[in-house]
């Protein structure tokens, strides 16, 4: 059977919305219910009255369709001057002022809703006006300039986000007091669209860039032999998007803290500051799979877009890049997404080799020693299938790194450093532009052979490749604080803790980094903000306090920190500090010991008993 030709007519479109919305709900939700309601009990009458039909509301939003542009706009010029007699006989906090956008177009008639470019023009347009205006596009301007005697105010050419061309833009004061005056045509460009007005959150930079998070996709089959599909599919899917320098993406940390629990989508958005949210679902059927995914807005609860790929497994590349691509395009528009500045990296074609990659990292992620086997096994699984699959090397190395000291594998640590070299020197050879490579090498330079350069330079190629992953911004981080660029390094790890705030690992980076550019009170302040210090922090905190010359605090420290640790844990973590300074460490001596009591701390057997005596 043939699919149903759509039903197509011309229409003016009307988009209207209430300015501030957000920020009156978060000043008194009942009372702006209440005022928008009684909104609504003025404007629904004049658009039906006019011949308009309302297809869409959400909250503070109206959009309708009228048949005639003339009676359409005589509805907008009406309802704005009933919203402003209302306004000038209400108290202040009970004010409502709308803006409205409108254009003449073809659409899509599917049921009661109405679809096509007409209804996008003048949702953009409305996200451009001045409150108590109106937006009109060319082709409405053309029908009424004749016929409707209402001062009327070219504001030229401007390009509206995501419509290509350019749009003559015309504007309708019906209200000039208040301060309201016609717009800037400059500014055109700059402001949000409708739906990024209502979902941006009022604290945010107006330039910053949209936020989003990829919430954990539902098993429907509810089986854990499913789970490492449904965990990789989201995986590589926050991996992609955290490559796109337009988008800051939520860690997986911070996303995965949502599996298996309910979700409250708005208080999610709220707490961080959210744009967007994507969801979806994973059905699996033997060789098949059903993947449905939806952009949605948190605050509105709109679906912005939404998409359902019933494939086999072998397709399950083409479904991840679909819907990496398509989300992409509704949350930021074709041009910055063709824009794109990274080296596209995909898993390797091999399907069997894939599937043990996943169920690689789902074992790896658990932690234990018998699962951490398991993984190793899986990885080397995958490589044997697909020799050229780098992120299968990468990620055994990474794996093989977390156990060292755990005497969790049947080799012993000097015999899997190399091994562990030799390994990511092949993951490098094989995929050059993979991030997850050189953000491995970045760590193993660091940590495992003190190559400071060899790890900034790792570093920064993959924040390059990927600068909005967390791990590699912690990694990058810390490079460049070794190497001596302690601001921007701190810069680096406070994005990457912006998008992975249930890491507190991270601040301990942080405060490594202010006690390393001599910031000895950012130090003090962020260790005072740690529930359960641990003793590396608790070094620089009694150190930081030693360089300030607050010496009565540094000395009540050090007995909080023996009696919490014992007498050599300060002894070990001195030991274990490095800052590739001996200027830094030889101060650190100072400040700890510098005018300290005789008697007021006890050291075992240790240098740090001849720093004490030497500094009495």
């Amino acid at each position: 059977m043939k699919d149903e030709k759509p039903t197509r007519k011309l229409a003016t479109i009307l988009a209207a919305d209430c300015v501030g919305f957000s920020r009156l709900m978060d000043k008194n939700e009942e009372l702006t219910l209440q005022n928008i309601k009684k909104c609504r009990n003025l404007i629904d009458p004049v658009i039906t009255e006019n011949g308009g039909r309302i297809f869409h509301t959400a909250g503070d939003s109206v959009i309708a369709e009228f048949n005639s542009v003339v009676d359409s706009v005589n509805a907008a010029i009406e309802f704005q001057k009933v919203l402003h007699e209302r306004n000038e006989n209400v108290p202040e906090d009970s004010r409502m002022v709308f803006r409205v956008g409108m254009h003449l177009d073809d659409v899509i008639i599917e049921g009661d809703n109405v679809y096509g470019s007409g209804v996008n023009v003048a949702a953009r347009l409305e996200g451009l006006c001045e409150p108590g205006c109106i937006l009109l596009s060319r082709t409405v301007h053309e029908k009424i300039s004749k016929r409707i005697q209402v001062a009327i105010d070219s504001l030229g050419n401007a390009q509206l986000k995501n419509i290509e061309g350019d749009f003559e833009i015309y504007q309708i004061s019906p209200i000039l007091k208040n301060g309201i005056k016609p717009i800037d045509p400059t500014k055109l460009t700059t402001k949000s669209s409708p739906t990024e007005s209502k979902i941006l959150t009022e604290n945010k930079d107006k330039d910053a860039k949209p936020r989003l998070m990829i919430l954990p996709f539902r098993n429907v089959n509810k089986s854990e032999d499913n789970d490492f599909l449904v965990d990789g599919i989201v995986d590589d899917i926050i991996t992609e998007f955290s490559m796109i320098n337009f988008i800051e993406i939520m860690s997986r940390n911070t996303t995965f803290e949502y599996k298996d629990n309910p979700v409250d989508v708005r208080e999610a958005a709220e707490k961080y500051k959210l744009d967007y949210v994507v969801t979806g679902s994973v059905r699996s059927a033997g060789n098949r799979v059903r993947i449905s995914a939806e952009l949605g807005d948190p605050f509105t609860g709109d679906s912005i877009w939404s998409e359902r790929y019933d494939k086999t497994m072998d397709d399950v590349f083409e479904i991840q890049d679909e819907i990496v691509r398509k989300v992409s395009s509704a949350v930021l528009g074709e041009i910055e997404v063709t824009s794109l500045k990274r080296a596209k990296r995909k898993p390797t074609e091999d399907m069997t080799s894939y599937e043990y990659f996943l169920q690689g990292v789902y074992f790896k992620r658990k932690n234990t020693k018998e699962d951490v086997n398991k993984a190793v096994e899986m990885f080397t699984k995958a490589i044997e299938n697909d020799e050229n699959n780098g992120r299968a090397y990468a990620q055994r190395c990474c794996t093989w790194g977390g156990a060292l000291g755990k005497n969790w594998l049947n080799e012993p640590d000097n015999e899997l450093i190399p091994k562990i070299l030799s390994t990511l020197e092949e993951a490098y050879e094989l995929t050059d532009h993979d991030w997850d490579c050189h953000r491995l090498l970045c760590a193993v330079s660091l940590f495992f052979h003190a190559n400071y350069d060899k790890a900034e330079e790792h570093g920064r190629k993959a924040y390059e490749l990927n600068p909005n992953n967390h791990a590699v911004l912690t990694v990058y981080g810390q490079s460049l604080i070794f190497n001596g660029e302690c601001e921007r390094g701190i810069e680096i790890l406070e994005k990457a803790f912006e998008l992975d705030p249930m890491n507190q690992e991270l601040v301990d980076k942080i405060i490594w980094g202010y006690y390393a550019m001599a910031d000895y009170e950012a130090c003090i302040y962020h260790t005072n903000k740690i529930k359960k210090m641990g003793p590396n922090n608790w070094l620089l905190k009694i150190a930081s306090l030693g360089a300030l010359m607050r010496y009565e605090e540094r000395d009540t420290e050090m007995n909080l920190f023996t009696g919490a640790h014992g007498k050599d844990e300060l002894k070990l973590q001195f030991d274990n500090l490095n800052f590739n300074n001996e200027e830094i460490i030889e101060s650190t001596k100072n400040f700890i010991f510098n005018e300290l009591e005789s008697g007021n701390v006890v050291f075992s057997e240790s240098k740090f008993q001849n720093f004490a005596i030497q500094n009495n």
